[in-house]
């Protein structure tokens, strides 16, 4: 089974990798203690070797099993307690050793084993103890094992070579304390019985047939150990015999196990419990997401949810989703018949499907709780996107506008001063008409130069043909006051949208200053960062501005909100005003 073991590492997913690497380093580390306790035996030659050697290889079967566990299910604690058991059967076979240190550790820890199988008896399927009688009953279990297996070791000078662990040859003491150690592991026993067949009684009929086997064989492999102890000398049998079969009865548990876990449906099962129990514990920095990866093992698992809004997947940031691409499959997840969502996942490292299932209608509330989420994120997309459009037609609109009271009105005006220059100018008109077709005349020159004014204010003619450097370029040239202009990275062409708002906070921004800063000197910069355009404006003015100030900052700062940007105004008073806009764009 470590072979097998082996031979799949790399084959899964990137999850767990060091897992797997401290899973291998355990079962090289387990083969080599137990090789070295063979040859061990082998050498120093105290009894039948290949009876001392099943002390070990019991070890190996253990642990074999409980890695194999352990590999399957990481967050199923079934692996690492029969891991932990195997380690105890590795120490306790020391009990054998010829050195008399190694020989009382095997003494101390020899019936630790014992409790750590009640352990796991409780502990199935989901490797934690469910209940305050489980984790009293094995806590009893392990003072058994520990503190009442001190009489059998320190008032029998033979319980280890050259009697290192005994006080004094005390039979009367040494009798007392096996019956105590005994009658406390039957009390044990009996209560891990009841609660074992309560849970059968509570369990679906198809656990049982899954529970009722391995709990009998499990809780009957503890009860050997002392039962065929006494049965030794009423029936006449060698203690080759007897602690034979005790091996083979206890080799056989962590088989049982390991198949009971691991085995079709009820495998589900547990993985579904493990699942519950994340969710109800709510473990600190793990998502959803990340959840149902370790519980399934797959490291690309995705999970989406369903949008009515677009009538498809969406992920958690509320854009669709494209169907998987092949050797990807999908289990949609449901929640009171309606469809909440669905898993894709790696159909080449998770064969069946009905595992994703079950895992995915545990955490259906969950997931139709991040279903909402996404979907108040599509929408808040769709709000984004359908705003970023009215910017866009607001622009091109005053782009329109503009266009024609320059190409129109702005021409007809021109034409018709050219007009009253000339009736001015003919001669033989009379004086009186001559001044009044030339007051015509300014008259008309003021209303085009109030119509260029408010071309300029709908969208500047600079800014439409030369782009946003230039206009911001000569925005700053007709300061009346000394002004600063940096520009960074602003080679590569910006969006309409963009550059119509990056002018617009300019403009409003110096136009402030300048009517109510006080300023003496202003700086603008501009920078065309890979993914935003960065704009700032700096007075040195009296400062006590904010964005919620005035119809103008807040205009800007919905429309900048608008493109899916920021506008922040630091201007604490006495100091100044830093207004900094960040847009998005991605040339």
């Amino acid at each position: 089974m470590l072979v097998a073991m082996a031979r799949q590492i790399g084959r899964r997913s990137s999850v767990g990798r060091s897992l797997e690497v401290a899973l291998g380093v355990i079962a090289a580390v387990g083969l080599l203690v137990g090789g070295i306790e063979i040859a061990m035996f082998v050498h120093a030659a105290v009894g039948p070797v290949w009876l001392l050697a099943l002390f070990p290889i019991m070890g190996i079967v253990y642990l074999a099993a409980g890695l194999a566990a352990w590999w399957r299910r990481p967050s199923n604690h079934i692996g690492p307690l029969m891991t932990l058991t195997a380690a105890g059967w590795f120490v306790a076979a020391l009990a054998n050793a010829t050195v008399p240190i190694l020989a009382a550790l095997g003494t101390v820890v020899a019936t630790v084993p014992l409790a750590l199988i009640v352990w796991l008896l409780h502990a199935f399927p989901s490797g934690r103890l469910r209940s305050t009688v489980s984790r009293a009953t094995v806590a009893t279990g392990l003072l058994v094992a520990t503190v009442l297996q001190a009489p059998l070791y320190l008032f029998d000078p033979t319980a280890s070579p050259d009697g290192i662990l005994a006080l004094n040859d005390d039979p009367a003491l040494l009798t007392a304390g096996v019956w105590i150690q005994r009658a406390a592991g039957l009390v044990v026993m009996l209560v891990t019985g009841a609660v074992l067949v309560d849970r059968i009684r509570r369990a679906p009929p198809s656990h049982r047939r899954v529970l009722t086997p391995l709990y009998a064989y499990g809780t009957a492999a503890v009860l050997a150990v002392p039962i065929t102890g006494s049965l030794l000398p009423p029936l006449g049998l060698s203690v080759e015999v007897l602690v034979t079969a005790q091996i083979v009865v206890l080799t056989g548990v962590p088989i049982a196990f390991a198949v009971g876990m691991l085995r079709g449906g009820f495998a589900r099962t547990g993985e579904v419990e493990e699942l519950g129990a994340w969710l109800a514990s709510a473990t600190p920095g793990m998502g959803l997401v990340q959840a149902l990866r370790r519980t399934l093992g797959d490291d690309s698992l995705q999970l989406v949810y369903w949008s009515p809004q677009h009538e498809g997947f969406v992920g958690s940031d509320g854009t669709p989703i494209e169907p998987p691409d092949g050797g990807r499959a999908t289990v949609e997840v449901t929640l009171g018949g309606q469809r909440i969502g669905a898993i894709i996942y790696d159909a080449a490292l998770i064969e069946d499907p009905e595992l994703v299932r079950a895992a995915g209608q545990v955490a259906a509330i969950a997931i139709d709780h991040e279903r909402l989420t996404a979907d108040l994120r599509a929408h808040r997309v769709a709000l984004e996107s359908s705003r970023a459009r009215i910017v866009e037609a607001g622009d091109r609109e005053r782009r329109r506008i503009a266009q024609d009271l320059h190409d129109g009105l702005q021409v007809d005006l021109v034409l018709l001063a050219i007009e009253a220059q000339e009736l001015a100018n003919r001669p033989g008109l009379p004086a009186a008409a001559a001044a009044e077709a030339g007051q015509l005349r300014v008259g008309i020159d003021l209303a085009a130069t109030e119509l260029r004014e408010l071309v300029h204010a709908v969208m500047p003619a600079g800014l439409v043909e030369r782009g946003l450097t230039a206009a911001i370029e000569d925005l700053v040239d007709r300061m009346p006051i000394p002004t600063k202009l940096a520009l960074v990275k602003m080679e590569r062409p910006l969006p309409p949208p963009v550059e119509s708002t990056a002018y617009f906070v300019v403009a409003e921004a110096l136009a402030n200053a300048v009517k109510h800063a006080g300023a003496n000197a202003l700086a603008v910069s501009l920078e065309h960062a890979p993914d935003r355009l960065l704009i700032g404006v700096t007075d040195d003015g009296v400062g006590g501005a904010s964005s919620g100030d005035g119809a103008g900052l807040r205009g800007l700062a919905d429309r900048v909100d608008a493109l899916g940007g920021r506008l922040t105004v630091d201007s604490p008073p006495g100091h100044g005003t830093h207004l900094l806009a960040e847009l998005p764009c991605e040339s």
